[in-house]
């Protein structure tokens, strides 16, 4: 298989970039020298595999819950009893009252503390769209639903089709200013290298959770030092191979970021919240960490990608969840008091993504088919929660919002919109905005209202 370049670089990047660099003397004046006193931080939470938020959120009142049971099959498929779900209320629904799933105690409570909303119906379009239009193929859509890969990516990219930059690496390079001389990367992944956090002026850190960020083999005697020389004068000759010259440029800024990063934590003391043992957990925690230095890293701006996977429920939907829900919703939680302790809960907003929905319809095995719409969660202070945004869809197989007769949900809400009401708060300009999402002109509204 053909590997370009940009796809070589990210390669050495995630194998790479383990964490975190020694301000020299010049650069720790330059960090001290800001004069921007705000800070916004972006985290993107990647529901990986399609979350099915037809059972995050479920209609509550008896009318709209019966048809729930009869559209899902029942409490034997997919159906969750009405005395397990978890009760909200959302101002903006009219007289429709909801419950969460029986596993997302700590949503719930987020919720209720309105530091959480839900955004109803959101997905992928390239311009707003009806089941009619749908059907008769007279608006476009995007290039190849209910595919995970293809859908994974025009949720990262922000363009309704693959592309080689991310909104949030984009939306990062709009700001680059607010960030003056920083040197550690603005936008960082613990999850692996992901589009998402590409931009053309922007280049990602790629950590791994709970290791030290700090390369291994140089240490302090005679040996470590004189392998550590070698290796940084390999790093600056020119071997007039571009892909060759690119990776050792990558690797260089690895050193770099790491020094940096493994300073600023040096001496820090831990925080008090306690994170669960989880993957996500772990992932937050490191984000929290970088978060809690980010004085000494001379950042006013930062995005965050975090991840957690097991979404793809086309068997065994409940048992998944019953193991997925509760990690979301603790982790989540954990990393709101750890904003709380830092005193940045209305600095930092944390919202999830996700491939597609799932049918509202079940299939075989006790699982669900890949959908299009679905329900996400934005969390943060400056968040206006306890509330549902956007339209919940009308829960019938072959009704007004259904791609055909499972109940694929057509998005009322496009992920444009969603994605610039936070790039907005995050600092980019309204004419920005078109260029970290080129779809979003198609939308009349450009912003939702879920964010102070």
């Amino acid at each position: 298989m053909a590997t370009n370049r940009r796809d070589f670089i990210k390669c050495c990047s995630a194998l790479t970039l383990a964490g975190a660099c020694s301000f020299s003397r010049l650069g720790l004046m330059q960090a001290l020298a800001q004069t921007a006193t705000d800070y916004r931080a972006l985290v993107c939470i990647f529901l990986f595999g399609g979350n099915d938020g037809n059972n995050v959120v479920i209609p509550f009142d008896p009318t709209a819950y019966a048809a729930y049971v009869s559209a899902r099959g029942g409490t034997s498929q997919l159906a969750l009893a009405q005395s397990t779900l978890l009760p909200i209320t959302a101002a903006s629904q009219a007289t429709q009252n909801f419950g969460l799933h029986p596993n997302l105690t700590e949503v719930q409570q987020l919720y209720n503390a309105k530091k959480l909303a839900i955004m109803a119906n959101t997905g992928i379009l390239v311009a707003p769209l009806t089941r009619a239009q749908y059907l008769a193929r007279t608006v476009a859509v995007p290039v190849n639903l209910f595919s995970h890969s293809d859908q994974q990516t025009e949720w990262q990219t922000g363009q309704g089709t693959s592309a080689p930059t991310g909104w949030a690496g984009r939306a990062a390079d709009k700001v680059k200013a607010l960030n003056g001389t920083a040197q550690y990367p603005a936008v960082v992944s613990v999850s692996g290298s992901q589009v998402f956090c590409d931009g053309v002026q922007t280049n990602p850190a790629v950590l791994i959770p709970g290791s030290s960020g700090a390369f291994s083999g140089f240490g302090t005697d005679a040996p470590s030092v004189a392998r550590l020389s070698a290796m940084q004068n390999i790093l600056t000759l020119d071997s007039g191979v571009s892909l060759v010259q690119a990776a050792s440029q990558v690797t260089t800024n690895a050193f770099s970021y790491s020094n940096l990063l493994n300073s600023a934590l040096t001496g820090v003391p831990a925080l008090a919240t306690t994170f669960p043992n989880t993957s996500l957990g772990q992932q937050l925690s490191q984000v929290a960490k970088i978060i809690q230095v980010r004085g000494a890293l001379g950042l006013h701006r930062q995005v965050f990608f975090a991840s957690i996977g097991g979404f793809d429920t086309h068997t065994n939907e409940i048992a998944s969840h019953q193991n997925l829900f509760p990690q979301i919703s603790q982790a989540m939680n954990a990393f709101y008091n750890a904003t709380v302790e830092m005193n940045v809960a209305s600095q930092v907003t944390t919202f999830t993504l996700s491939d597609f929905g799932r049918t509202f319809q079940p299939g075989s095995g006790g699982g669900s088919d890949h959908g299009w719409g679905s329900h996400h969660m934005v969390m943060g202070g400056a968040v206006l929660g306890g509330d549902i945004y956007g339209v919940m869809p009308t829960f019938a197989l072959a009704g007004p919002d259904d791609a055909g007769s499972n109940g694929r949900w057509i998005p009322s809400t496009a992920a444009d919109q969603y994605g610039a009401t936070m790039a907005s708060w995050f600092g980019v300009s309204d004419t920005d905005l078109n260029y970290v999402f080129p779809n979003l002109p198609n939308f009349a509204t450009r912003k939702l209202g879920f964010l102070g």
